[in-house]
Formats: C-alpha cells, sequence, structure tokens
C-alpha cells in the first residue's frame, strides 16, 4: 500500500503530503471493505476526509499521515478540539443528507518507519462524539 506514498516527505507543501495521504487512504479503505461516500466534505465548521459504509453503518473517516515519529504517531494528532469539530462536521452532514443510519468515528493513521515503509493504523470508533448521542 505505500506507492501512493512514494516521495510523500519530498512533497512541496502540506496539501499536496494530504492528498497523497488521502489516495493512499483511499485504497486501503476500499480494500478492507469500506464503500466510500464523500471525499473532502467541506462544511462551514470543517472538512470530513471520507464519509464512508462499512456494512449499514455511516463512518466519518479522519486519515492522518506522518512522514517520522519526531511528534508522535499518526493517530495521537486527533485531539480532543479536532474530535469536536469532526463531530460538528458530521452533524452537519447528517442534516443535509438526511441520514438515520448508524454512524461512527473512525481514524486512519499512516506512519512511515524508519526503513521507509508506511505501516496503517485503523482505529474504528476511535471517539465518542456526545453531541451525536443526545
Amino acid at each position: 500500500m505505500s506507492s501512493g506514498l512514494k516521495g510523500f516527505g519530498d512533497l512541496p507543501h502540506t496539501h499536496a503530503r494530504g492528498t497523497a495521504g488521502e489516495d493512499a487512504a483511499e485504497g486501503f479503505l476500499q480494500m478492507s471493505g469500506y464503500q466510500i461516500v464523500a471525499r473532502n466534505v467541506r462544511t462551514k465548521v470543517g472538512e470530513l476526509d471520507f464519509v464512508a459504509l462499512d456494512g449499514e453503518t455511516l463512518c466519518f473517516i479522519e486519515i492522518k499521515a506522518r512522514a517520522s515519529a519526531e511528534y508522535g504517531r499518526a493517530i495521537e494528532a486527533v485531539g480532543p478540539q479536532k474530535q469536536r469539530r469532526l463531530a460538528k462536521a458530521a452533524l452537519l452532514f447528517l442534516a443535509k443528507n438526511r441520514s438515520q443510519r448508524p454512524c461512527r468515528f473512525d481514524v486512519l493513521g499512516l506512519d512511515r518507519g524508519r526503513d521507509g515503509a508506511w505501516s496503517f493504523t485503523l482505529v474504528k470508533n476511535a471517539f465518542e462524539a456526545a453531541v451525536l448521542h443526545p
């Protein structure tokens, strides 16, 4: 799965690196059985990297890629503030699309090891969004 991330660290800016990471992530998610519904959904409160179906569950998937472990693992970058923004963006998506499906938040981390190889860490139901559970 690393072919989409070749030269990741050499890409000129974070947007290009983000796109390369999301391209690799999309392939990984599809191989993992997800059906991609939408990518890069922009709302007034933030962006949802992927919206996908895992069976009957609608998943809001945050993608993080790290070219080195200097600042920790990629999945550690989705802290409480980011979780709140994702939850608000998900609420807007659900309201606009009138979805009644069960939902969850997943995080996919892409980390490059010292040997240059990439590893993928998928955390299903990575966090609960109290705002989505009245």
